[in-house]
């Protein structure tokens, strides 16, 4: 009668034994497929948020992508054609010069190379930063060379931390709006000064770094901004920042896609025109052709001898709408 209940007893303590184990079993797989579930469902924010942020920017450039892309083509016309400059408005002609202290434009004409002229080049991206910015600034250090970064306001831990890598490496780090959004950007000159006061102060307070340089989206000579360009370069010159358009363009804004090796050559065919040259680039997430572009482009320019540098006070100012003509 003992053994029997022993036996019994011992079967009933195997049978909660594997009741446990199962139980533990379920546990470890509800808990396996919470944790796997919860890493999906972050994966998959992760990719619809960086989804957004590319339509945000394609739909915020579509507009301009052709405006771009036939001033781009312009560049390749003769000096007295050219769309770029107005050479009046290039040579300041206004009556009172004393009363200025605004840099001149360079007049076209004189910016011409001629054979025997040396060349300097300065590589320029906008829109960022983002990952793009990262693999760029990458690059840049293993050649040893700067560039300049004109930069949107972005938040979070990696945008900040490639602000600062942007000035620690020594490259120049400058404004392109906060928003870049033109339908907001340009509605007025009050709504243009409540975004470059955010943009500059934004960076002053993750870098440390008073920024001095500018560039509107879309360029001065834009045809999207429904308000006069010319009242927002005002607000620029009382505030003693210089901005800067391009001469040379990738091609990398403009509807069409162009390959790596396009994107070089047209650089490359319009770089040799110029005794200054300030080419224009994206860095933003969606400009991957841009980046695989940059290390044939850099090669490229260091066999022609083109100087590469960074935009800083004493270089040569290439704009569309000369700072200088402007009240």
């Amino acid at each position: 009668m003992e053994a029997g209940s022993a036996n019994g007893l011992k079967q009933e303590r195997k049978k909660q034994k594997r009741i446990f184990m199962i139980k533990r079993a379920i546990i470890c797989v509800m808990a396996v497929w919470i944790f796997f579930s919860v890493g999906i469902c972050a994966s998959l924010l992760i990719k619809v948020h960086r989804l957004e942020e590319k339509m945000e920017y394609l739909l915020d450039n579509f507009t301009v992508s052709g405006q771009i892309e036939a001033e781009s083509k312009n560049t390749t016309s003769d000096a007295g054609e050219s769309a770029y400059f107005d050479l009046e408005q290039a040579a300041g002609n206004f009556e009172d010069e004393e009363d200025y202290d605004i840099v001149q434009a360079v007049d076209q004409e004189e910016n011409i190379a001629q054979p025997r002229d040396a060349h300097k080049v300065y590589l320029t991206f906008d829109d960022g930063p983002s990952g793009s910015t990262a693999e760029i600034l990458d690059i840049l250090k293993k050649y040893d060379l700067k560039a300049t970064f004109f930069v949107i306001g972005k938040k979070g831990k990696e945008a900040r931390a490639l602000y600062r890598r942007i000035v620690d490496e020594g490259h120049t780090l400058a404004m392109h709006s906060y928003s870049h959004k033109y339908n907001k950007l340009y509605k007025s000159r009050e709504s243009f000064e409540e975004d470059f006061s955010d943009i500059q102060n934004y960076l002053y307070e993750v870098t440390g770094e008073e920024c001095l340089f500018y560039r509107f989206p879309g360029g001065s000579s834009n045809r999207v901004s429904n308000t006069d360009m010319t009242k927002f370069i005002s607000y620029l010159n009382e505030q003693g920042i210089t901005y800067f358009d391009w001469n040379v363009s990738s091609g990398d804004a403009t509807s069409q896609t162009y390959t790596p090796e396009e994107l070089v050559e047209n650089v490359m065919t319009d770089v040799v025109k110029y005794k200054t040259s300030i080419v224009l680039m994206h860095d933003a997430e969606t400009k991957a052709s841009t980046v695989k572009a940059l290390e044939p482009m850099i090669k490229a320019l260091q066999k022609m001898g083109a100087e590469i540098l960074p935009v800083d006070e004493n270089t040569t100012v290439v704009q569309h709408i000369a700072a200088a003509s402007v009240k």
